[in-house]
């Protein structure tokens, strides 16, 4: 039986330090030393406000891309942030688990992905009382996708990753009002954005933004893809549009 163990002494400094600022990178070195990875992106997914800002190692030129523009509404857009918000969520996932059908097509993916070469993306959800922990991991260098040991492994000791995370947070616990504060929605966006949508063109928009295609609107709303096709003319003449990536330009105008 194959077993994974993570050297004693990286968990025992994981210990040590929650309470303190080095606890998150104590903590990503002994998820490291489960399942290799690189990058990583810590926030805060609450169902009543924007993410939070917990930790990150990109790099300063890339900040602007990979960060702040991803804080700025963007995540509205991420596969890992709609399986959360609409509960379908895992402990640990990767981004095929989540990713629409034509996502790697999208203009979301060809910033957020394609510019800076990631492959794949794996994320390790922990539920706290005021929200939930979302770990953004990216592979290794030279590496292209995670593995399936890799999502095993850290599966397993998931229980060992949400216990440290719980007795760190519950030291600097979020109060009520900061939660609330800043809500924003997808769809609050599109309508003050995109005036002049019906209702079930602002499904078919924010499904279009996330990497549905045509096909899987049409199964997700139980209506014809010929219905679909043409609530997508609809919205592009109501737009002043004339395809996909000129709704991507308008939702980054809105969020910039």
């Amino acid at each position: 039986m194959e077993q994974n163990t993570a050297p004693t002494g990286v968990l025992a400094k994981v210990i040590r330090s929650i309470g303190t600022p080095d606890f998150i990178p104590d903590l990503l070195d002994y998820m490291r030393s489960i399942a290799p990875f690189y990058g990583a992106f810590v926030t805060r997914l609450s169902l009543s406000g924007p993410p939070q800002h917990i930790y990150d190692n990109v790099r300063a030129e890339r900040r602007s891309v990979v960060v702040d523009r991803w804080l700025d509404r963007a995540w509205l857009l991420d596969p890992f942030v709609v399986s959360f918000i609409s509960e379908r969520h895992k402990p640990v996932m990767v981004l095929g688990d989540v990713a629409p059908d034509r996502f790697a097509s999208t203009d979301y993916f060809d910033i957020y992905y394609k510019s800076i070469r990631l492959k794949d993306e794996l994320a390790v959800f922990v539920k706290l009382w005021d929200g939930m922990l979302f770990f953004s991991l990216a592979p290794q260098n030279g590496a292209k996708r995670f593995s399936k040991r890799d999502v095993r492994q850290l599966t397993e000791k998931h229980p060992i990753i949400a216990a440290l995370c719980e007795q760190h947070f519950y030291r600097s616990p979020r109060t009520r009002q900061d939660q609330a504060a800043g809500h924003v929605s997808l769809e609050a966006m599109i309508e003050t954005v995109c005036t002049g949508l019906t209702g079930r063109e602002i499904e078919v928009v924010q499904n279009l933004l996330r990497g549905h295609s045509t096909q899987s609107i049409a199964m997700m709303l139980g209506v014809s893809p010929a219905t679909v096709k043409v609530h997508r003319k609809n919205i592009y003449r109501k737009l002043g549009v004339s395809s996909q990536s000129g709704l991507f330009s308008i939702f980054l105008k809105s969020v910039g």
